[in-house]
């Protein structure tokens, strides 16, 4: 099998040179396997590749409808990060965070980890409560926050209009250190890469089109368009079409799905340091290892599963961006697209069993899953394989929407990624 750098890749377009080949088997379905994973996304493909290497289970099968990395995890803008602020989702966030730091030896694989920084804006005296909040508590909880004046938040990225004509002037910053960006469709040849060569079964192509239960309502495999795969474990990890998958067993999940834009520039040479977020306006940034402005919007406000907003959304980000970075004025914008996101009442995921036994699932991250790929995907994998919830993602129930033990980072957090 031959064997390509991230580096290697880079230089040949992303994948899209007519030499290159993929780095995985893209295998035929066999007629049973002791878990099957829905979704070749990086959370599929690593909680796959976690069951193989952690846990013993290697005859696995990652069922995927299009190509790997072609959903969220190749539609997102990179950014990571565990500065929330309840207990449950900094436990959760940091552990993956701890993760990242170690992804690319584990894989042997460059994932383009660059821990740059994550520099959140305050833009008035709400803003400013809530991140000195949020400092404090992600302290207590042993993640690394701090608080900068405007002049520290400029020092600390050039670019920024600390001008207080502005029409949202800054008041101040919450600053991660340790956060930062990786490579996202790296994550996936990683996992990829590194499953297969553990013995994982990665089936591209392969639509799941219904759950098959036995006489006692197990799970005893998946329909797919490339005929039946049996297995008494399965877990969904599909991210923006979880409800319709797990619909075929009559699990039911709140959950709603929503187009999130995003758009980059023209290539520049380095000139932005770090990744900053303002929620008050909606619009962050970083750069990429290629040199595009990578620039992330919000929400639409109306659900669907297209795969782009409404053009509204990206032009009001754009015009926020041009007033904190004026020197950007000028920039063209190369392309833009939307990924589907899930969003839970309370804005935080569902990592556990379901009804069914035999089934788990894995969703609801909203703008959250890319930053904790490694940490969600080493939970599914736990829970699959234990039968059990590790102790981060025990809160993490699709029971607790049922008894009110809600985790509402969508009230409680200043920015919505």
């Amino acid at each position: 099998m031959q064997r390509f750098s991230a580096f290697s890749l880079f230089r040949q377009g992303l994948g899209g040179h007519k030499g290159w080949k993929p780095q995985w088997r893209n295998a035929s379905p066999k007629a049973a396997y002791d878990a099957i994973i829905v979704g070749g996304g990086g959370h599929g493909l690593g909680a796959a590749y976690y069951l193989a290497s952690q846990f013993g289970i290697r005859n696995v099968a990652v069922v995927e409808k299009g190509w790997i990395g072609g959903g969220n995890t190749g539609r997102n803008t990179t950014i990571i990060r565990s500065n929330y602020l309840f207990d449950e989702s900094a436990a959760l966030y940091d552990h993956a965070l701890k993760m990242w730091e170690g992804l690319s030896q584990e894989l042997n694989y460059n994932v383009m980890f660059s821990q740059r920084g994550v520099m959140m804006l305050a833009h008035n005296i709400h803003d400013v409560q809530v991140f000195k909040r949020h400092v404090h508590a992600n302290r207590i909880n042993g993640v690394d926050n701090e608080w900068l004046t405007p002049e520290q938040a400029k020092e600390f990225c050039p670019p920024l209009n600390i001008e207080p004509n502005m029409r949202y002037p800054v008041l101040g910053a919450a600053l991660q250190r340790r956060g930062g960006t990786a490579r996202h469709d790296a994550v996936a040849w990683g996992y990829a890469r590194a499953a297969d060569a553990l013995g994982v079964d990665i089936i591209e192509n392969c639509e799941v089109t219904g759950i098959r239960r036995d006489a006692s309502g197990a799970v005893s495999g998946v329909e797919t368009t490339r005929g039946f795969i049996g297995s008494k474990r399965v877990g969904v990890s599909a991210a923006g079409h979880t409800s319709v998958v797990l619909g075929m067993a009559d699990v039911r999940l709140p959950l709603e799905s929503y187009p999130l834009q995003a758009l980059v520039s023209e290539p520049v040479k380095p000139v932005f340091p770090c990744v900053v977020m303002s929620n008050t306006i909606h619009a962050y940034m970083s750069q990429s290892d290629k040199g595009e402005l990578v620039i992330g919007a919000g929400t639409d406000a109306y659900t669907s599963y297209t795969q782009r907003g409404g053009l509204h959304i990206a032009t009001h980000t754009l015009e926020a961006i041009c007033e904190l970075f004026p020197q950007f004025r000028r920039m063209r914008m190369l392309r833009s697209w939307g990924g589907i996101v899930d969003v839970t009442p309370d804005r935080s995921p569902i990592i556990a069993k379901t009804p069914v036994p035999g089934l788990y699932v894995n969703c609801g991250w909203g703008t959250g899953g890319f930053k904790a790929t490694p940490g969600a995907a080493h939970l599914l994998a736990h829970t699959m394989a234990k039968d059990e919830p590790h102790p981060i993602n025990a809160p993490y129930t699709i029971e607790r929407f049922r008894d009110g033990f809600m985790i509402d980072e969508a009230a409680a957090a200043a920015v919505a990624h």
